[in-house]
């Protein structure tokens, strides 16, 4: 449709000049100049009720002009029927009444005269979801991602697309947070009483990626190699220490961009938004093009030391600052940030060919999600390392714990990480008691196999997995890509073909080879006693009684009975039912082990161990559907498949990195390079 024919219509026209205010050289977010789309009234006023008002306007529709509503938001690979929270939906076109038609469970469509100009819908909806993924509003913030508000207008999606915030006066100093690009009102809408601003996204696709914070934020900017980051917390307590969060996203920024650009090469954006909501409980993160939401527990904010905030001297310097370690949730936090900032990259430019175009009806499958959120999660800890934001024994420490979560669910053994990415939608996120034992995390495994590369082609001393990242990028020019393109990047840069190990790892269920990889590089794979829950085979929690949630395959725990949703109220030991060694065999009256006959009450699995210590068996007194159970229950032994857990660590006098003699396939004169050039433990002094 012609600029000329929409100047005729009496379609309204975003209140603004096609330049934005403040714009940057980031071509992907600038205003468009071309014919504006459809136009977004969002209007927040019944903040208790959670409530977004909202009214579209849709310039020359079609004659049965369709729109919907998302069922999913990139990045979280659920369906997720945002249409369910939409309410009111009523249309007119040109001043009057028009009948609208639901055809499915979030499509619409509007009969319109032939010739209309100006489609109207008007809705509301519900958002008090407090996660990344959807909308929220109440009387103290905004949140919300497009595709949970915006209806799409079929037909006009390549559009520009204008989007305007109203509030109240309950919200007149309330900030606006989002990447889009702002637009400058004009002198008609310049003092309009409770406008929180206008704004405009090249297509609905920048529209859908683009969610909006609102409400009274903590906010900070930096730049790092002239590009423009700010930073906005809501939710914060009194205390934090915002300079230091922000001292430390800026490092992960740099770490970040010299990983894929190296000592000088700009990103490929021009500016970014980091959206972070402090919350009682809570944690996660969700990727876009230009900004990340971000969800942390408030209590996992750093903070200033008593008085830091009445006397600014008193707040430690960097040099000052403790060394985290890996349960501080400061660096769950900031391993997070890395996180969703190495996604700018790794998924939402180079990204899997089925995501070339977003289909926002129905599901998108794809067997690379291995490779998009476990390499994510392989380098988001370790940019931390290289960053010099936490130590080499806190990272080794992080890398046991995804190494023992994955090693001890049984679903590693019979999902493969091609399966589990391409039945995420099904599986990984629609999680239920038995998860543990028929899938793997894509996110955990994927991160391993990660891991696996990166030893093994600098054990073979050609490259890293960091040179075949970035050749991948280079050669898929930052866009859509097969799993062959990461085949020949492999070959093209690790001197070999890498097939064997892909079918293997991605599309096999065989345990990696790490221990023997992991010890090239110096680190020692040791073992120690698991916890108890994993001896028995149980998944449990303990915050209101002892309660079954998981209980693994194959284990001692399956075999005496117990199931999710028990309730584990007592322990009999030394009876006749609990009265057999670990080989099941009777006990007789004058084993010297056997004990009197005795029953107690148990909150808690301490409680369990207390009760059964030295004992062969017990009898595990269970509640289930409102009978009571008696389950002889076979005591765990050194010798279980799962009595053990691994720990990592660097001998005080490590060993040559290298192996004795070359592998098989490493090039003749090569050299095995140590792993990232891990660098030895810092002393807080030494931290950025």
């Amino acid at each position: 449709m012609s600029t000329s024919s929409r100047a005729q219509s009496n379609c309204p026209t975003p209140p603004a000049s096609a330049v934005p205010a403040g714009a940057t050289a980031d071509t992907a977010t600038a205003a468009p100049t071309q014919p504006h789309g459809p136009l977004y009234r969002v209007e927040l006023v019944e903040l208790h009720a959670h409530l977004y008002d909202l009214t579209l306007h849709i310039c020359q529709p079609a004659r049965q002009q369709r729109v919907s509503l998302p069922v999913w938001i990139p990045g979280s690979y659920l369906v997720r029927e945002f249409a369910q929270h939409l309410h009111g939906l009523r249309a007119d076109c040109d001043g009057h009444a028009v009948p609208l038609r639901q055809l499915n469970k979030n499509t619409w469509e509007a009969a319109t005269p032939a010739g209309a100009q100006l489609l109207r819908l008007r809705y509301q909806v519900y958002a008090y979801d407090a996660s990344v993924r959807s909308a929220w509003l109440d009387a103290e913030r905004g949140f919300f991602n497009p595709t949970s508000l915006c209806l799409r207008v079929h037909g006009q999606e390549s559009l520009s697309h204008t989007l305007e915030l109203w509030g109240s006066a309950a919200t007149q100093d309330w900030q606006v947070a989002t990447a889009l690009a702002p637009i400058t009102p004009d002198a008609a809408h310049a003092d309009a009483p409770h406008s929180l601003g206008y704004w405009q996204a090249a297509d609905y696709d920048q529209l859908a990626d683009s969610p909006i914070e609102l409400g009274r934020l903590w906010s900070a900017s930096f730049s790092v190699r002239g590009v423009a980051h700010r930073l906005v917390v809501s939710g914060a307590g009194p205390g934090f220490d915002g300079e230091r969060l922000l001292r430390d996203t800026q490092t992960i920024c740099q770490a970040a961009i010299e990983f894929w650009h190296g000592a000088h090469e700009a990103p490929p954006f021009g500016h970014y938004l980091f959206m972070l909501n402090a919350r009682h409980e809570g944690y996660g993160g969700l990727e876009h093009r230009h900004s990340t939401a971000l969800i942390c527990r408030r209590a996992d904010l750093p903070q200033l030391p008593l008085g830091g905030a009445l006397a600014p001297a008193l707040a430690p310097t960097p040099a000052q600052v403790p060394a985290l370690g890996a349960s501080d949730g400061y660096t769950s936090l900031l391993g997070l940030i890395g996180h969703e900032y190495f996604h700018a990259w790794h998924v939402k430019r180079l990204r899997p060919a089925e995501y070339t175009r977003y289909d926002y009806d129905r599901e998108q499958h794809t067997e690379l999600l291995w490779l998009f959120e476990g390499f994510t999660s392989y380098f988001d800890d370790l940019l931390l390392l290289r960053a010099g934001l936490i130590d080499e024994a806190c990272y080794l420490q992080l890398l046991a714990k995804t190494l023992n979560q994955v090693l001890h669910g049984p679903g590693r053994l019979v999902h493969s990480l091609a399966q589990s990415s391409f039945e995420a939608w099904t599986k990984y996120y629609r999680v239920n008691e038995n998860s543990p034992n028929a899938t793997v995390s894509y996110y955990a495994k994927g991160s391993l196999v990660a891991l696996a590369l990166d030893l093994q082609l600098r054990a073979e001393g050609r490259c890293s997995l960091d040179a075949v990242l970035r050749a991948l990028y280079q050669r898929c020019q930052g866009g859509p890509m097969h799993e062959a393109d990461l085949l020949a990047v492999l070959e093209q840069c690790g001197g070999r073909s890498y097939a064997p190990e892909i079918a293997a790892w991605v599309h096999g269920c065989a345990d990696l080879p790490l221990p023997d990889l992991l010890r090239t590089q110096g680190i020692d794979w040791l073992t120690e006693p698991a916890p108890l829950a994993q001896r028995l085979g149980l998944r449990v929690s303990e915050t209101e009684g002892l309660l079954i949630k998981n209980v693994l395959r194959g284990s001692l725990a399956e075999q005496a009975g117990l199931a999710a949703g028990d309730e584990w109220l007592g322990l009999e030991v030394g009876s006749a039912s609990s009265d057999c060694t670990s080989n099941g065999n009777t006990r007789t009256a004058n084993d010297s082990t056997s004990t009197t006959p005795s029953a107690w009450r148990v909150r808690t699995l301490d409680e369990v161990a207390r009760h059964a210590y030295g004992q062969h068996s017990v009898v595990a007194l269970v509640a289930r559907d409102g009978r009571l159970l008696r389950l002889p229950l076979r005591w765990p032994t050194p010798e279980q498949p799962q009595a053990h857990t691994v720990r990592l660590q660097r001998p005080s006098k490590p060993a040559s990195p290298a192996p004795a003699s070359p592998t098989p396939t490493q090039a003749a004169g090569a050299h095995p390079v140590n792993l990232l050039g891990w660098p030895l433990a810092a002393s807080s002094s030494d931290r950025p």
